[in-house]
């Protein structure tokens, strides 16, 4: 069966307007059948499967499109949090602001560390309480792109240091930002959106941590290609995540060959530019008749989805790219 759909989100409420904080994005995501997820800034996540590619948007079908509280009560564990929504003003209001600092004084103070925080993939509503006090209490936030960062924590009125960590410094920061951990610090590190460590800055640094025995501390938040692969309606019971394919051309096909061998759902990141070289490339190792499902704007106002086969999908490569 062939599902293709593709829906804007129309948001009613006009105190339902999350502050976009990250630029269109398209993610693929691959199962036996194939989805492609187009995913943060410059990224795109595509995922294939022996049996069929699929390409979709996630749509709002999967995702309610009105606020599900006004206020934070429903939360239990926060009942002072009262008639405090979230809108679209440049930083959550002060009273909210000084909510959250009285209980994070309550739970008392981090124990020295390496947190590694998930931070939104375009919704600022999608952050959790806990990396709001992680991030608020460390002594330093590693940030891949500063200015980026800054947005959120502007936003939440987190005033912790930032330090920027990225794929071009690492090798420099490390010694830098080891010394502060055994010093008994507690570094927090974020990606532009995500779990670090997932196709982004991180696991070189937290390798490092695990070899001298300093606490790596995960504080879970969302990721583009799980968030997909959940409201793909392909198979999750198994999966192979290969992330970003290679630059080089023999490379890139000879991995494309093994994901096509696999009859796991196969999910791969593809910058937007890529896209119409990805449905190239890959159509003549899976096959035309392979499903593959595409998912733009994950989270935000225009989140959309979109499945067809993958002739259809070639042959449409245009207007996808745009």
């Amino acid at each position: 069966m062939l599902l293709a759909w593709i829906r804007r989100r129309s948001l009613n409420s006009p105190k339902y307007q999350p502050k976009p904080l990250f630029v269109s994005n398209w993610s693929p995501v691959l199962s036996p059948d194939v989805i492609m997820l187009l995913r943060r800034l410059p990224s795109t996540a595509v995922s294939i499967t022996t049996t069929a590619l699929c390409w979709r948007y996630t749509s709002p079908y999967f995702f309610s499109t009105q606020p599900r509280f006004q206020s934070l009560n429903s939360l239990g564990c926060y009942p002072k949090l009262s008639l405090l929504s979230f809108s679209s003003a440049s930083h959550i209001s002060s009273e909210f602001a000084d909510l959250l600092a009285e209980q994070y004084s309550k739970r008392g103070p981090l124990k020295p560390g390496l947190y590694l925080v998930g931070t939104p993939i375009g919704n600022l509503e999608d952050i959790t309480l806990r990396a709001l006090r992680v991030l608020k209490s460390a002594d330093v936030i590693l940030s891949e792109d500063t200015r980026h960062s800054g947005k959120l924590l502007h936003y939440y009125r987190i005033k912790t240091p930032l330090l920027s960590y990225h794929k071009f410094n690492e090798s420099q920061r490390e010694q830098t930002v080891l010394k502060r951990l055994r010093q008994g610090e507690v570094v927090a590190l974020i990606s532009d959106a995500g779990m670090p460590g997932i196709s982004d800055p991180g696991t070189e640094l937290a390798k490092i941590c695990v070899d001298e025995n300093i606490p790596v501390i995960p504080i879970p938040g969302p990721s583009a290609f799980i968030t997909a692969l959940s409201a793909s309606g392909l198979s999750t019971d198994e999966f192979t995540f290969v992330g970003f394919l290679p630059k080089h051309a023999g490379s890139r096909k000879e991995r494309l060959m093994a994901s096509a061998s696999e009859k796991t759902t196969q999910i791969f990141y593809v910058p937007p530019h890529k896209l119409r070289q990805f449905l190239e490339e890959s159509s003549p190792i899976f096959g035309d008749s392979r499903r593959c499902v595409i998912a733009r704007e994950l989270t935000k106002i225009h989140e959309e989805g979109k499945r067809k086969k993958l002739f259809q999908l070639t042959s449409q490569r245009e207007k996808l790219h745009s």
